[in-house]
């Protein structure tokens, strides 16, 4: 049996990573997207200034330039995470979300509320998507 060809995903249309793993890696017809959090892929700064809407926008735009870069829209999307520093703001992030991922098939995905997220973001999404 022969290994599926692994590659890595990066865009300059969104956030370097800032550790040792990739934006996204491509496998055997999948796409597995790193979390985002709300970083300006320009500057490599937070944005939002701890508002959760302008951070949910600003994840959600990292998100889809990762896609984007791999082939795929937010419609190939089959699961996701979430992540929240106060699970408080669930409302507010869900209504963004919806507006990227409410069309067709949601995706299946977890919500959770964390203790701490990189760089003070009150919110980080990372997903999988098929490819094709």
């Amino acid at each position: 049996m022969t290994s599926p060809t692994i590659e890595a995903v990066t865009t300059s249309a969104a956030p370097a990573p800032v550790g040792p793993y990739n934006q996204a890696v491509k496998a055997g017809g999948v796409l597995y997207c790193s979390g985002q959090i709300a970083l300006d892929p320009a500057t490599g700064a937070m944005v939002g200034s701890g508002d959760v809407e302008a951070e949910t926008r600003q994840v959600l735009s990292n998100l889809k330039a990762v896609l984007n870069e791999a082939g795929c829209t937010p419609q190939q999307v089959v699961r996701t995470t979430v992540f929240l520093a106060d699970l408080g703001d669930f409302a507010k992030v869900n209504a963004l979300y919806a507006e990227v991922f409410g069309a067709g098939v949601s995706p299946a995905r977890v919500c959770v509320e964390v203790a701490a997220l990189p760089k003070g973001a009150r919110v980080e999404i990372d997903c999988i998507a098929v490819l094709g």
